[in-house]
């Protein structure tokens, strides 16, 4: 079939390229996710005025209703909706037959001049045809202006249906919220690509955002928190709200599973019942991210009232059978000091805090079982030991995954360094912050969910797989997008077509069509920025700048008088050379015309600063520093209160690194250092830090003030001659946008253009 396949598409590929009013992106089949069996037929059928949508029954109707918004939004085209055991000829065709053989999700999709048939066995398995109906009409079909785009789908003959039972989506509101209305308009575009499951974690340490009526102090107290520079983050889901989209999903036939963490990540509703941990301390939401020490109490029956109340009310509202009760990064020093605790564990026969963990999740899924609902747990559950109906997601990794489905665990795969969306999907140097690490659109789509490690007749057991979008770094809808789409479609093909019918190559073809399809749904998406080279790169003779982007495009367009770049700009095409100072402007642009964020590159023509000489040079660096409160540059103007010093090294600038731990506000500190730092060659120099600014011989090199100190975007380039330079280094131990600056090593980095390596600058090159 598939030689076929690829041989007809090639033929029809070429039919629609000799009509000039087909836009590229609309020639081929498009269909995404692949189907896994079609065949491409002469010919095609025909949308107009005669048509009819038939349905031979009428809780089909939904269906047919979607199909005719969308011609009436794009063509303004309205079809009659007709109750008939038959089709008719020019018309769309419905079958559901429920004694039919299909699978559950899946459907036939059958097209000829006369008529397109689609049929299934159930409600879901005609939705998905439908969907696939759609993909098969221009990508314009999803706009919602009118577009009168042709309205002909090829003749063809589909029989599909998913590899995988879970397709899902995982969107963390507790640290950064997103409205209902954002939540909408992802379960809009999870339906698009077939997506299944939406996994909804709705508690944090940084804020509760679920309504829990017998507990109104939750969204009281834990639903706000008040960040380092004064700002206020809020928000929550009232009941209400939460059945709307429980109710907007299933429509879509997306089911909703909630996530109420415990016993870590759980510092929210501490805030709002310090009772419930071990200490009893007062707290407000976390306003940092990492990894929260104070959890729920496990020695306390307290507790268990607690989380069996809100559970009762989260039921009510999430009809689907499974309910995630998180389990993860849950550090139990405060157990181990808990006299109630080591109660516990006396009482049980247990062994551990581990293993008290395990009495825990243990003790809620005996409780959600109860109430006829099945329990899903992070990995970290299997340390202290889980039943045999637990659900584990895996995504420390694969192990905890594989080792739970050899059991008889039932697994949805989610492992870090393949689907976690919050990753870097480029040149970290140039895209706005993220989480870190990085995972490109081809490693997640050519991403196996089903290990060859599980045994032949433990396949079942793994459910599916699904995307995580963490939001530390989300401050705003856009990011979210940006680091969902088109990731999200590559897990929607990976979780839904056979092995054997993936072709990544094909995908990146397919993307085009695809991204015309997020525009009517005004989604932004990523379109990468052309990487390559430094946003300010320096030198002394001529400099050659290549370009490439980490997805396909249409092609890069610039600018070198200063003004911003159009489609209709020079076109990139290989290396730029430059031999004056410019300023270099740069875009990436997609099929469509659609012309992605801009980058601006800073070329600056230098001479050689010389070197200085230092008499009686002593080794390491001066230091000064104030103890306050110090978020930008401009409150240094508070303090004249200097403490003199020297350090060894620029390490020693901070002596707390400690991911995780809870931050002492009391070490917020500003630390000066200055001296003279000693380059052994001639040349360009890059320079890379995460502190604040950096100065090399008097010049602003790298300015980080207002920017998060997670990963280092600034890399600032000087002309230097071998020898001494003055250095000066500013660091701030202090929070911004969620990220403690003293969890980073304090260093500067740097590497000589004849070099690709950044190195670290050491205490042998430091004077003063």
């Amino acid at each position: 079939m598939r030689p076929i396949y690829c041989l007809v598409l090639v033929l029809f590929i070429l039919s629609c390229t000799e009509k000039s009013t087909v836009p590229s992106y609309n020639t081929g089949i498009n269909i995404t996710p692949k189907p896994n069996s079609i065949q491409l037929l002469d010919g095609g059928f025909e949308f107009n005025k005669n048509s009819t949508i038939v349905l031979n029954t009428e809780s089909a109707r939904p269906i047919a209703t979607l199909l005719n918004s969308k011609l009436i939004t794009s063509n303004g085209l309205e079809l009659p909706i007709i109750i008939s055991k038959e089709p008719k000829d020019g018309s769309v065709f419905f079958e559901l037959d429920s004694m039919s053989a299909l699978p559950m999700e899946g459907y036939e999709l059958n097209s000829n001049t006369n008529n397109i048939t689609i049929k299934a066995s159930t409600h879901r398995g005609l939705f998905y045809g439908a969907q696939t109906l759609l993909q098969l009409l221009p990508a314009e079909i999803e706009s919602k202006h009118k577009a009168n785009s042709p309205l002909t789908v090829p003749n063809v003959a589909i029989s599909d249906a998913p590899s995988l039972k879970w397709r899902g989506m995982m969107l963390d509101v507790g640290r950064h919220f997103l409205s209902i209305e954002f939540i909408k308009k992802q379960l809009d575009v999870m339906a698009m690509y077939k997506l299944n499951k939406f996994h909804w974690h709705l508690t944090e340490d940084q804020g509760w955002r679920i309504e829990i009526k017998k507990y109104p102090e939750l969204t009281a107290m834990g639903s706000t928190r008040i960040e380092s520079n004064g700002t206020t983050h809020q928000g929550y889901y009232t009941q209400e709200e939460i059945k709307e989209v429980v109710a907007y999903a299933k429509e879509r036939h997306i089911d909703v599973i909630p996530e109420i963490e415990m016993p870590g990540h759980a510092l929210a509703a501490i805030a709002a019942f310090p009772e419930l941990s071990c200490t009893e301390e007062h707290h407000t939401p976390r306003i940092i991210w990492g990894v929260e020490e104070h959890i729920f109490c496990a020695g306390k029956e307290g507790t268990f009232t607690f989380i069996e109340n809100v559970l009762d009310e989260v039921i009510a509202l999430f009809p689907y059978e499974y309910i995630h009760i998180g389990g993860d990064e849950a550090p139990k020093h405060q157990w181990e000091k808990c006299s109630l605790c080591q109660s516990r564990i006396n009482s049980e026969n247990l062994t551990s805090e581990n293993e008290l963990q395990g009495y825990f999740v243990r003790r809620v899924e005996d409780l959600l079982k109860s109430k006829n609902k099945k329990m899903i747990g992070w990995d970290e559950i299997l340390e202290g030991g889980v039943s045999e109906t637990a659900s584990i997601m895996s995504w420390r990794g694969e192990e905890g995954g594989i080792s739970a489905a050899n059991k008889g665990n039932d697994v949805i795969m989610t492992p870090a360094k393949y689907t976690y969306l919050n990753f870097y999907q480029g040149d970290y140097k140039v895209l706005p912050i993220a989480f870190g690490s990085y995972i490109s659109t081809e490693t997640l789509y050519e991403y196996n969910p089903i290990p060859d490690a599980i045994h032949a007749d433990k396949k079942e057991h793994i459910l599916g797989a699904q995307c995580n979008l963490w939001t530390e770094y989300i401050y705003a809808d856009s990011m979210a997008e940006n680091q969902l789409y088109p990731r999200l479609l590559a897990l929607a093909e990976t979780t839904w077509t056979n092995a054997e019918q993936k072709d990544y190559n094909d995908f990146k073809r397919r993307l085009a069509n695809q991204y015309v399809r997020l525009d009517g749904h005004a989604i932004d998406y990523f379109i990468p920025y052309p990487e390559g080279g430094s946003n300010h790169v320096a030198f002394t003779d001529s400099v050659a700048l290549h370009f490439t982007t980490p997805l396909p495009v249409a092609k890069m367009v610039y600018t070198t008088d200063g003004s911003n770049p159009s489609i209709g700009s020079a076109t990139y095409t290989d290396t730029l050379t430059f031999r004056a100072s410019t300023e270099l402007k740069i875009a990436a642009v997609l099929a469509s015309n659609k012309m992605g964020p801009i980058r601006t590159i800073n070329i600056e023509q230098q001479s050689l600063l010389p070197a200085h000489t230092v008499k009686n040079a002593q080794p390491g660096l001066k230091s000064k520093s104030a103890y306050g409160k110090f978020l930008t540059i401009k409150d240094l103007d508070q303090t004249n209160e200097w403490k003199n010093g020297t350090v060894d090294s620029i390490e020693q600038a901070n002596t707390t690194l400690n991911w995780g731990h809870y931050i002492d506000e009391n070490n917020f500190r500003a630390v000066q250092l200055t001296g003279y730092i000693n380059l052994e060659n001639d040349g360009v120099y890059y320079f890379s830090s995460d502190q604040e600014q950096v100065w090399i011989a008097d010049k602003l090199i790298v300015d980080n003030n207002e920017e998060i100190k997670r990963h280092s975007r600034k890399d600032g380039a000087i002309a230097l001659a071998k020898g001494k330079h003055p250095l000066k280094l500013l660091y701030f131990n202090n929070i911004y946008g969620g990220w403690a600056s003293d969890w980073n090593t304090v260093e500067l980095r740097y590497r000589h253009e004849s070099d690709s390596v950044f190195h670290t600058v050491g205490a042998p090159m430091l004077s003063y």
